[in-house]
């Protein structure tokens, strides 16, 4: 890791909000319709990739000590985008359902962007917010999940995903081989059952029973119902298809994240369901400095689970002896997974290569491969 750098300034702040270009552009593709309509995937998409072979890598890390109080300007782009965000979206809705001059493929390619994102920046920005222990961050991260009908994400990852990563229990962590059209609809199928488990044994450990109002899931079908019902106030049954079309792109923008993140990257079975602990080679990274504006750092992966609730103009980036790193940023590397041929041909030679560097002793990966080793028991 890097020797860190002075704290973050407010002036370090400003290329994150480079997110907040993308309202206009849907707006812009709202009002225009045509090809005006493929601006908002094309910035998302396109342009960051470009700007990364422009701006390069960037591997300064900010000092992990800087307050929160410095870091004003930061937190203020992931709290302010929620209600951006909301009036987008069901203004779009109410836009569209009175305007009349988009047809029906043109409010399919509208809401895909808005789709886009809601995905690329709205569950990214909820990823930050509910980590963070601050109960209003903490809502406006549930409010940008409900408006995607992802709530379930919240009470998966915290409680599976960060303590199962890299196991058979972590149904997001995608196998060596597994094709990204095998992988999604495994995790839309798992995922939820798991998270509601988990805080169905949460709660048993409390001597609760699930049904007990504090469940979040209560709160999830709440919030999920007010969305679609507003979606269906303010455009009727077209308004309703078009929000269900946000949401559905949005979720798959989330999974194919996922699936990038932390591909084949399993940890070492210590026998009888025990599992070493997660280690910064567990998480594929990508220290791009423009699709790392857009992702919040996110690609700065491996520390974000050494330390989760770290905000993120303070994750930390590793060297490659330390923790993997991928050929391009997740906005390629989304597009690579999308064909899983050629995503094999990129990424299976460097998974091999990983294996010889940090588990040269393993002979056998079939039980990783295929995830048969016994999943870890659940907490007592």
């Amino acid at each position: 890791m890097t020797a860190p750098t002075r704290a973050a300034r407010a002036g370090a702040a400003l290329p994150f909000w480079l997110s907040y270009l993308l309202p206009p552009l849907v707006w812009l593709g709202a009002a225009k319709g045509g090809a005006w309509l493929l601006l908002p995937p094309l910035a998302t998409w396109v342009l960051f990739s470009l700007l990364d072979l422009a701006l390069g890598l960037n591997r300064a890390n900010a000092d992990p000590g800087t307050s929160d109080a410095d870091l004003f300007w930061h937190r203020l782009a992931t709290i302010l985008w929620a209600p951006v965000q909301c009036v987008t979206l069901f203004g779009l809705i109410l836009y569209t359902g009175q305007a009349g001059h988009l047809g029906r493929t043109e409010l399919f390619g509208l809401y895909f962007g808005m789709g886009v994102m809601s995905g690329t920046v709205g569950i990214v920005y909820a990823h930050e917010l509910l980590h963070q222990r601050n109960r209003v961050e903490r809502a406006l991260g549930d409010w940008l999940l409900a408006m995607v009908l992802y709530s379930h994400f919240r009470s998966e990852h915290l409680l599976v995903h960060h303590s199962w990563v890299g196991t058979p229990r972590d149904a997001v962590t995608a196998r060596y081989n597994e094709g990204f059209h095998r992988y999604y609809p495994r995790v839309l199928r798992d995922c939820p059952a798991s998270a509601f488990r988990a805080e169905a044994a949460l709660l048993a450990r409390r001597g609760l029973p699930w049904w007990h109002r504090r469940n979040p899931f209560w709160t999830y079908a709440a919030l999920q119902a007010l969305m679609l019902a507003l979606a269906a106030m303010l455009g009727g049954w077209s308004g309703l298809a078009c929000f269900l079309i946000q949401a559905g792109v949005a979720i798959w923008q989330l999974e194919l994240t996922n699936y990038v993140e932390h591909y084949a990257l399993t940890r070492r079975h210590l026998g009888q369901g025990r599992y070493e602990r997660v280690r910064p080679h567990h998480s594929w990274n990508a220290a791009h400095r423009a699709s790392n504006w857009l992702l919040i750092n996110l690609q700065r992966h491996s520390d974000h689970h050494v330390k989760p609730d770290r905000r993120y103009p303070l994750l930390q980036t590793y060297e490659e002896s330390e923790a993997p790193q991928l050929p391009h940023g997740y906005p390629v590397m989304t597009m690579v997974a999308m064909i899983p041929p050629l995503w094999r041909r990129v990424m299976n030679p460097r998974v091999r290569a990983w294996r010889r560097r940090h588990y040269p002793d393993i002979a056998d990966w079939g039980p990783y491969n295929r995830a048969t080793h016994p999943a870890p028991p659940p907490a007592p």
